[in-house]
């Protein structure tokens, strides 16, 4: 019988320091202002715990991301955010599971996990601006339709999203740039929403975590692109 992969075993000793230090915060901030809301912890462990397999290129990153996914599209449902909701269900759960396909059909070396490096090319932006200007475009006046709070700012979250996961999908490091670029609109977007309701801090923390994590994630991947010209 094949063994069971344990994907834990494959972080190094600060991938540990940063996973538990990003747990830590998002789990103090959440109890600091009395939040019962446990589906909004979930969620911001969820993440912050796909985002450390992510930057080393292990696929079980993309498969606790598609979990984060659903929760996330439930929390923000509950808020009021449809653009976020809309994003996750109709953009980046399918994104997500093409990525996973993708990764799983590039390892880096036969047999292992991690996924290989993939290469940006020109011709790529003739796909990406067009699509993301439309997609821009048509999500402001679906979610002006659906009384979105903070419209503009659930308009760039669309936006950020669709390339980070348009550049995810094809494996190459600027992903984590335009992760790095949501997450600030994100913090924006969850630090409104407590001036509404504070129980929502330990997501507007745990974007400010997931800020900390995609940096690592690009410096991972950068540093794996270089090793792998090299060769």
């Amino acid at each position: 019988m094949k063994k069971i992969r344990n994907p834990f075993k494959n972080l190094n000793k600060f991938e540990w320091i940063l996973w538990t230090f990003s747990l830590a915060a998002i789990i103090a901030s959440f109890f600091a202002v009395g939040s019962s809301d446990y589906a909004t912890l979930a969620t911001s462990l969820l993440g912050v715990t796909a985002l450390i397999f992510a930057a080393k290129g292990d696929v079980f990153g993309m498969i606790i991301m598609l979990i984060f996914s659903l929760t996330y599209s439930f929390v923000s449902f509950m808020f009021g955010y449809y653009g976020e909701m809309i994003i996750y269900l109709c953009m980046q759960l399918p994104c997500c599971t093409a990525s996973l396909v993708s990764w799983l059909k590039h390892p880096s070396d036969k047999g292992t996990a991690e996924v290989k490096v993939g290469e940006f090319k020109k011709k790529y932006l003739a796909i990406l601006i067009p699509l993301a200007v439309a997609i821009t475009v048509a999500f402001y006046f679906i979610l002006q339709a659906f009384n979105t709070q903070n419209l503009i700012v659930s308009t760039l979250s669309v936006t950020t999203s669709f390339v980070a996961l348009f550049l995810m999908i094809l494996r190459v490091p600027a992903y984590a740039v335009a992760f790095i670029f949501n997450d600030i609109v994100l913090i924006v977007l969850w630090s409104l929403a407590c001036v509404q309701d504070i129980g929502y801090l330990a997501l507007a923390v745990s974007f400010g975590i997931f800020l900390i994590n995609d940096t690592y994630t690009f410096i991972c991947w950068t540093k794996r692109k270089r090793q792998l010209q090299e060769k």
